[in-house]
């Protein structure tokens, strides 16, 4: 009989993290679902064809007591986790440049989101992952947070925030390579999402077709023949972006 794997996905009440997260049950995990909103029919659903290897949770990851409360319930259930994928983030606005007046409390709660809600999860659950036999954790970015080929004038929130996420998966990288611990930072690519409020259908993929590419790219990780090279930022084809 295999052993039960254990993933966690934020952020999966729509778009990417859903996608990931019927993606993770189809390879046989099974998955804690990050639910920010108070009701979620698509969750609900998953559960209804999935049984118990889906459990939602409530979870806002800009708020410490849920957090707590949510980790909580995760620890007690299962004392070893696989794979954390942290991928609940908002955007903010992305029209005003510096010569415009700009809501710092607005990019303050982006912080919180993308960059100190990941890291709540990463903290709170790095004992159960290097208590696991993958030992991955994956910090969706964006290639909005690479300084090295920024071209944009706006867009400060949601850019310093996976900028900042970018610099947070090396320090956890650093402290967890030497333990067998793993990290992936990944840009999904141009994906339709509802990160404005409703659906954005500009992107070129379709959330199911990033998390495609995006699981993919874990089992790659997974392998043992995967590349003894820095930690880099890498879209959802495996390029390489700089910092």
């Amino acid at each position: 009989m295999n052993p039960i794997r254990w993933a966690l996905v934020t952020g999966a009440d729509r778009g990417l993290g859903l996608a990931l997260t019927q993606g993770l049950l189809d390879l046989g995990y099974h998955v804690w679902a990050g639910q920010y909103a108070k009701e979620c029919p698509a969750l609900e659903e998953l559960t209804v064809a999935y049984g118990e290897r889906v459990r939602s949770l409530r979870l806002d990851i800009s708020n410490a007591e849920s957090v707590a409360a949510a980790l909580n319930i995760v620890k007690a259930a299962s004392p070893a986790l696989e794979l954390l994928i942290n991928n609940g983030a908002i955007l903010g606005n992305i029209t005003a440049n510096v010569q415009d007046e700009l809501d710092f409390e607005d990019m303050e709660q982006v912080f919180r989101v993308n960059t100190l809600g990941a890291l709540r999860m990463s903290n709170g659950l790095v004992e159960e992952i290097l208590n696991s036999q993958e030992k991955l954790i994956v910090n969706i970015s964006s290639e909005a947070g690479s300084v090295g080929a920024s071209k944009r004038t706006a867009w400060f929130a949601y850019c310093m925030s996976k900028s900042a996420l970018n610099m947070q998966s090396q320090l956890i990288h650093n402290q967890i390579a030497p333990l067998g611990g793993k990290v992936l930072v990944i840009h999904p690519g141009h994906v339709q999402t509802y990160m404005q409020g409703k659906l954005d259908t500009s992107g070129r993929l379709t959330p199911a077709q990033s998390a495609g590419y995006i699981l993919e790219l874990i089992e790659q990780r997974l392998s043992p023949n995967w590349p003894d090279e820095p930690l880099a930022l890498i879209d959802y084809q495996g390029k390489r972006w700089p910092w």
